[in-house]
């Protein structure tokens, strides 16, 4: 292939492209197929010789599309979206075709400098104050290895990445039982260990499930005592299981009052946060050090895209920073290179996607976006609510519920139930020791007849449960 077959080829692939998302609806959400089905079906030695593009695109077209799921589905409404904009995926294709290793400043300037302004965009846009800088990572994970890593380099004196955790204080990373396992993870990863990672409880009663600050601070004084060295807090806006959200500000202020820096995750509701409205579940952000959010779970840019906001990022750059002779830009040594404040040296052109997506719908599109889904979320949630045997299991936050159908066994078999039917997409979770389902919409060409479907659906698939 070259370069005058491709441009034949990507139009070909545009029209296919335009074709597939016209006829979502017309699919299953997941495909029903056991694991290892479509092995069997590309099985092949590797090639020795050239085929032909046509015979690999149709073996594409014919076998690739009914063995996905289509997380582009506008009844998709399982884990959280990640949806994709239209004027995202034309950004990453022109993204693609440049191909750029946007490591250094000097290997991609455009790239650096735009990230520079979308950062900045959001930050405005979100209502976060004009002091916080930002990256964009791959994911939330990646940003919250960074983070923990960075308050682990400040609890050792930035000892850890020279000297290693031998003979180093027991460390302890605080956050509530409703963060994401990618907390887990950090701790893991970063040496401190996943049994210096203290679960905080949350308050008894409290509408979003709130670690109770009253607790951070005891276990954090207890800690000390016993002769550990707390090294950070990690809160959440917006918890993957049921939306779980801190009190930001309450639980801000007692970390502080240790000196422990603190890192939000919002990598789900952090999107919402354009609309002046949610930002009550965040109050008292402006506080935070360090922040994630996920534009590819609901503003649109396409997977994969994570910006983390830094108050100073001088912290992070020393944790994860580093600078052979090969990487420096001569004649410019206080230039930005933003892979020294993450853990991948290679960079995507990750800042196309959101300068196209800004401009292309605008605040005011992407909050009508989110308004919708907030308010039809609210409305299925009724309609469940209504049908016989069902229980609301937490009350939507933002567009996140969870619900159950008499039992844990009934529940689940419902679930599998929803699942191979295939007009609608959940996933589940455990809350107060029960199975339940959980329910978020976000999917960017959703309507609210695709949202009204899930209570028509479990109505349908529960007659003779």
């Amino acid at each position: 292939m070259n370069y005058d077959d491709l441009a034949d080829w990507q139009k070909r692939a545009a029209d296919w492209a335009r074709d597939y998302h016209a006829g979502l609806r017309d699919r299953p959400v997941r495909p029903n197929i056991a694991p290892g089905a479509f092995l069997s079906l590309i099985e092949a030695p590797v090639p020795e010789a050239p085929e032909p593009v046509e015979t690999i695109f149709d073996d594409f077209t014919r076998l690739v599309p009914d063995a996905m799921t289509h997380w582009q589905h506008p009844r998709f409404f399982a884990y959280f979206p990640a949806n994709a904009a239209p004027a995202s995926m034309l950004a990453e294709q022109l993204a693609n075709a440049m191909s750029a290793q946007a490591m250094l400043w000097q290997t991609a300037p455009a790239a650096n400098e735009m990230e520079d302004l979308v950062i900045r965009w959001l930050r405005d846009g979100m209502g976060l104050p004009a002091d916080f800088t930002g990256t964009i990572h791959d994911s939330a994970t990646t940003a919250t290895f960074s983070a923990v890593t960075t308050m682990r380099e400040l609890a050792l004196d930035h000892t850890g990445i020279t000297q290693g955790l031998s003979g180093a204080p027991q460390l302890r990373i605080y956050a509530s039982a409703q963060t994401h396992s990618s907390v887990d993870k950090a701790v893991r990863l970063s040496g401190i260990g996943q049994d210096n990672l203290v679960k905080v409880p949350t308050i008894p009663g409290h509408p979003t499930w709130s670690m109770d600050p009253d607790a951070l601070d005891r276990l954090i004084r207890e800690d000390i005592a016993a002769g550990r060295k707390p090294a950070g807090v990690v809160l959440c806006v917006g918890g993957t299981s049921i939306g779980a959200c801190d009190d930001i500000a309450a639980c801000i202020k007692v970390a502080h009052g240790h000196e422990l820096t603190v890192h939000v995750d919002a990598a789900w509701a952090g999107s919402a946060m354009i609309c002046e409205e949610f930002r009550h579940l965040w109050a008292g952000i402006e506080a935070a050090d360090s922040i994630i959010f996920n534009p590819h779970k609901w503003l649109g840019a396409q997977f994969d895209c994570a910006v983390q906001f830094l108050r100073d990022p001088g912290p992070q750059i020393g944790a994860m920073g580093l600078r052979p002779e090969y990487l420096k830009t001569q004649g410019a040594d206080e230039i930005v290179n933003y892979n020294e404040w993450t853990l991948p040296l290679g960079r995507r052109f990750r800042a196309l996607k959101i300068w196209f997506l800004l401009r292309a719908e605008g605040l005011s599109g992407l909050r009508s976006h989110i308004r919708n889904h907030v308010a039809w979320s609210n409305e299925a949630c009724d309609a469940i609510a209504a049908l016989p045997g069902f229980d609301i299991t937490t009350p939507p936050i933002l567009s996140l519920f969870s619900f159950r159908y008499q039992d844990d066994a009934k529940t689940a078999e419902l679930l599998e139930r929803v699942n191979r039917d295939g007009r609608i997409y959940l996933t589940q979770t455990q809350h107060d020791g029960q199975f339940v389902i959980r329910v978020t919409v976000g999917q960017f060409n959703c309507t609210r007849e695709d949202v009204m479907t899930i209570p028509a659906v479990l109505s349908e698939l529960v007659k003779d449960l």
